[in-house]
């Protein structure tokens, strides 16, 4: 997998959040996108995802051939805070609808994903009544345990106690080898295992 940004740019209304970013990101690589809250992080992460367009320049997707944009979510997967979940469905639902699109990956235990996550007994329980904490664990655990040759993370620890955050860095261990991990953070606690990184503040006009 590689994306190319090609002098892109996002602005909203006449504000520019940044510009000119030519940047590779490339299979196997542990890229952390880095400023401070409110810079654009999020915002240069859509681009990548395809969520959201340029407003100057590009983003190309490269993996044996060029993926067309509104494809490459067959190629990724994503955790944020505020990514919504259905909160109407059980832990046990979550699980299955989401891997009725995405294949689970090779490294998860024969245990399975809730032992994983440490909520076994909590697998018919709605997600409406799940912890901020809870549900950050869900949606971590997805998008890790998805066989996905991209995994992107935006302020993945956000909820998360100390026995939270030491439950993530187990995670990225045991589930990023050879694939292509990008994290918008600030907190080195996210990071750390990153060895490659972009500052948003280098791309401001």
């Amino acid at each position: 997998m590689l994306i190319e940004l090609k002098n892109a740019g996002r602005r909203f209304n006449q504000e520019w959040i940044f510009r000119h970013v030519n940047y590779t990101f490339a299979s196997g690589g542990r890229y952390a996108v880095l400023g401070p809250n409110g810079s654009g992080k999020s915002t240069l992460l859509s681009l990548v995802l395809g969520n959201l367009s340029t407003s100057e320049g590009g983003v190309t997707y490269t993996e044996a051939h060029e993926i067309p944009v509104d494809e490459i979510y067959k190629y990724v997967s994503f955790a944020a805070p505020y990514l919504d979940l259905i909160e109407e469905f059980t832990l046990q639902e979550t699980i299955d609808f989401h891997f009725r699109f995405k294949n689970i990956h090779p490294s998860v235990p024969e245990s399975g994903i809730l032992e994983l996550l440490g909520l076994t007994k909590a697998q018919d329980k709605a997600l409406k009544y799940f912890s901020s904490g809870m549900k950050q664990r869900t949606k971590l655990a997805l998008a890790c345990c998805s066989d996905t040759p991209m995994l992107v993370l935006d302020e993945p620890t956000s909820n998360l106690d100390v026995q939270g955050i030491d439950w993530y860095q187990q995670l990225i261990s045991d589930f990023t080898t050879n694939r292509l991990v990008i994290v918008g953070s600030n907190q080195e606690v996210e990071y750390g295992f990153c060895d490659q990184f972009v500052s948003i503040t280098d791309y401001k006009k």
